[in-house]
């Protein structure tokens, strides 16, 4: 793989719990010279989870963002 790949330089950002991670992830994925071969391969392979050709995934398919820990929040009426 080449070095210019944002993935391997780092690659905690692309499977972190945080939202602003996950985002600059998907922001450095655009200067990734195979995007498009890395999203069409994750999606060949339902990834469980990660930023994959500047993707979210989780359960093996694209979701805009990656739900928050913990319990959700109580809605008021």
């Amino acid at each position: 793989m080449p070095p210019e790949m944002p993935c391997l330089i780092h690659p905690e950002l692309y499977f972190s719990d945080l939202q602003a991670e996950l985002a600059e992830a998907r922001v450095m994925c655009a200067s990734c010279p195979v995007m498009d071969l890395c999203l069409a391969g994750a999606l060949e392979r339902r990834e469980p989870h990660g930023v994959w050709g500047g993707q979210i995934f989780l359960a093996g398919v694209v979701v805009e963002r990656k739900p928050a820990r913990g319990r959700p929040r109580k809605h008021v009426a």
